[in-house]
């Protein structure tokens, strides 16, 4: 099996059959970063990320691994979607303003357990960078040298912004929460919760 970079580098010089092979492989990830945090246009998205990755390809012999070149390509799209979008005298600000702020309604990401719901929307009430942070943290499960390079930080920050985050969601959680019950057990396996919400499915009993 071809390794992702030589999948990329194919599909750039014409390689139709390597694009779809290399789509096929992310697009179940690049679709899950995308629709907790936007209500619609997500195939758009993922196809605006691959064609950025063509674009950027001279980046990805620097880049810490075909990931994280990936998701910060990601994250740039949706940067970018998120400033077009606002309208207000306020500077688009994703250390401040939320995904709530630009898609109101509820995710389009599956979530069947009443865990999985409010965590969902706990991380949606994050600002987007704290958001992004923990994502692919839970999600993605990347190094902390990774994440440093989607969100365009210092590594050294990474660790301290991860534990604030984790922090930040906990607080979340129990502003959203409705029942005692409910926060107690998402709280109680908070880590296993958010794993969990990677494939939509619930935790094994």
């Amino acid at each position: 099996m071809l390794e992702d970079e030589e999948l990329l580098l194919r599909w750039r010089d014409g390689d139709v059959g390597a694009g779809e092979a290399l789509f096929e492989r992310y697009f179940d990830a690049l679709a899950r970063f995308f629709r907790s945090k936007v209500n619609h246009g997500v195939e758009d998205l993922v196809q605006q990320t691959f064609v950025g990755c063509i674009a950027g390809v001279t980046r990805l012999r620097d880049a810490a691994s075909f990931r994280s070149f990936l998701f910060a390509t990601a994250h740039n799209t949706l940067r970018a979607t998120f400033r077009a979008q606002r309208r207000r005298p306020e500077p688009f600000d994703p250390a401040v303003m939320t995904a709530r702020d630009f898609a109101p309604g509820p995710s389009s990401l599956l979530a069947q357990r009443q865990e999985q719901r409010l965590l969902l929307e706990g991380l949606r009430t994050m600002p987007l960078d704290a958001q992004v942070l923990l994502e692919l943290f839970y999600w993605e499960d990347m190094t902390s040298a990774e994440i440093a390079e989607v969100m365009g930080a210092p590594h050294g920050t990474i660790r301290s912004r991860l534990r604030r985050a984790r922090e930040l969601l906990r607080e979340r959680l129990r502003e959203l929460s409705a029942s005692p019950q409910l926060l107690a057990s998402t709280l109680e396996d908070l880590d296993g919760w958010a794993k969990s919400l990677r494939s939509g499915r619930e935790l094994p009993t």
